[in-house]
């Protein structure tokens, strides 16, 4: 398989379109889609399997940046997103993105796929043992533990290519007592800042890289994000409406069996 057969670029296509509906719908980047599907498909055109998880992670990343601005938009425009909270998440959260990314650079394919599917898998297990929390519940007004997710949601989103979705909404339900909405709209204004961040590590850690495929900003490469992008950006505003009409326990449910599947697809076991 060649970056130019029509298999790939339409697989590429279809991933874009379906990651920009759940964006949308959950509050999530898609990185845990998006990801595993171009690490694949790099591997099919004879890429070495640490670029090609390098090049999946990074490109992700440059996407999520694009899908999140839409996502936060609408949540937004329903009130849905906590600016001061997701702005104290975000900035912590860039720079540990940026370090993510960097220490990205230096693992085996092995290695971060593995972590990749355990962190997945335990955030899925996370949000489905987490219960419902009330409209009414009062949230955490501490900064300092703000700062601190900030940190962990960046630092994990630049290491795996995620925009933080998947490991933020669960910290943002157990332990910051968002309720589901909420989590989810200020989950996608804080991937606006980890994505930066991550992008812009995978671009100066991969400049200069052999062996990656034309059009190739550093670690992103140019061609897979324009065929993600594109529907994308088309299906997230969609998403995003369809998101209010659902009820939230549906919304987790599904949030919850995406996760494991993908999980255990990267670990291995299925």
């Amino acid at each position: 398989m060649t970056p130019t057969d029509p298999l790939y670029l339409g697989i590429l296509v279809l991933t874009g379109a379906f990651t920009g509906i759940i964006s949308g719908l959950l509050g999530v980047g898609g990185g845990f889609i998006m990801s595993p599907v171009q690490y694949w498909l790099l591997q099919e055109t004879g890429m070495q399997p640490d670029l090609a998880i390098r090049a999946a992670l990074g490109t992700s990343l440059f996407v999520i940046l694009i899908n999140s601005i839409i996502v936060t938009l609408k949540y937004h425009r329903k009130q849905a997103v906590l600016w001061k909270q997701a702005t104290i998440m975000g900035a912590s959260g860039l720079i540990a993105s940026f370090g993510g990314a960097a220490v990205a650079s230096y693992l085996p394919a092995s290695t971060l796929s593995t972590i990749f599917g355990v962190v997945i898998i335990l955030g899925a297990l996370k949000t489905y043992t987490t219960p419902a929390v009330k409209e009414k519940t009062e949230i955490s007004s501490n900064p300092v533990s703000y700062i601190f997710a900030g940190i962990f949601i960046g630092f994990f989103s630049g290491l795996l290519g995620i925009g933080g979705g998947v490991i933020g909404i669960p910290i943002m339900l157990v332990f910051l007592h968002f309720d589901m909405r909420k989590a989810i709209g200020t989950s996608a204004a804080i991937m606006i800042f980890t994505s930066f961040g991550g992008s812009v590590g995978y671009i100066i850690n991969g400049w200069g890289q052999t062996g990656l495929p034309p059009y190739s900003l550093g670690y992103i490469n140019l061609l897979n994000w324009f065929l993600l992008v594109v529907p994308g950006f088309l299906a997230a505003r969609k998403g995003a409406e369809v998101a209010h009409l659902v009820n939230p326990e549906y919304l987790k449910h599904l949030f919850v069996l995406l996760m494991i599947y993908v999980g255990l697809k990267m670990i291995g076991v299925i």
